[in-house]
């Protein structure tokens, strides 16, 4: 039996690619290898069966045999080291894609999910105003800096790895921002990932479980 995850019954980014399993679905669609979904609502997340999964009560979880998961970041590494097509094969570059999938979770996307939620949920505060500026500032440290080591490559360091595949979901939160747009090599990055196959495939049916809800 394949693999299974955990996803959104009902998801909040309204099916843009923006929920963390995506990451997962995106890796198995590189490697090739099937999988297959449960779907939670957010009552069911709190449960003690998927607590015993996910002690923070989130999704993706990852089972496979009398292997459980949770964390994207642990899931798509674990994806990378069993299957061929995420991790080089030489090791100082399988380590580099390793550093760079750290980065990724570790040092740019905190203030982008800062921005993020400041943006969805701090709007009608009265400091909103004035913090702002300072959200999107501490973005554009990381951008800055991303787009300073990037220097027009096509990927973060040779071929498409599992670091590329980690930071290209986490800059996509950023997609209605406006500041990607202040970047024009790292917008052109994430479209690179965005129009490869294995993503395609890996939006399409994320998309297909919130367009299947909003019709019920």
């Amino acid at each position: 039996m394949p693999p299974t995850i955990t996803a959104f019954e009902s998801s909040p980014d309204r099916g843009r690619g923006q929920a963390r399993d995506m990451r997962v679905r995106w890796a198995f669609e590189e490697v090739g290898r099937p999988y297959d979904v449960r779907l939670l609502s957010f009552a069911a997340m709190k449960q003690p069966a998927h607590l015993a999964l996910h002690p923070f009560g989130q999704i993706p979880t990852y089972e496979d045999g009398d292997l459980a998961l949770f964390e994207s970041g642990a899931i798509v590494l674990h994806i990378a080291e069993r299957h061929d097509g995420l991790l080089p094969k030489d090791a100082n570059a399988r380590a580099r894609a390793l550093a760079w999938m750290f980065a990724a979770l570790s040092t740019v996307e905190p203030p982008i999910v800062e921005l993020s939620m400041a943006m969805l949920v701090e709007r009608d505060k009265g400091w909103y105003a004035e913090r702002l500026p300072m959200l999107q500032d501490r973005v554009r440290v990381r951008l800055g800096e991303l787009s300073a080591r990037l220097g027009g490559a096509e990927w973060l360091d040779g071929a498409f790895s599992a670091g590329d595949l980690m930071m290209v979901t986490v800059l996509r939160r950023l997609n209605n921002s406006g500041l990607l747009d202040e970047y024009p090599d790292i917008a052109a990055y994430v479209a690179r990932g965005e129009a490869r196959p294995a993503f395609r495939r890996a939006f399409e049916a994320q998309l297909a479980v919130f367009t299947a809800a909003s019709r019920s």
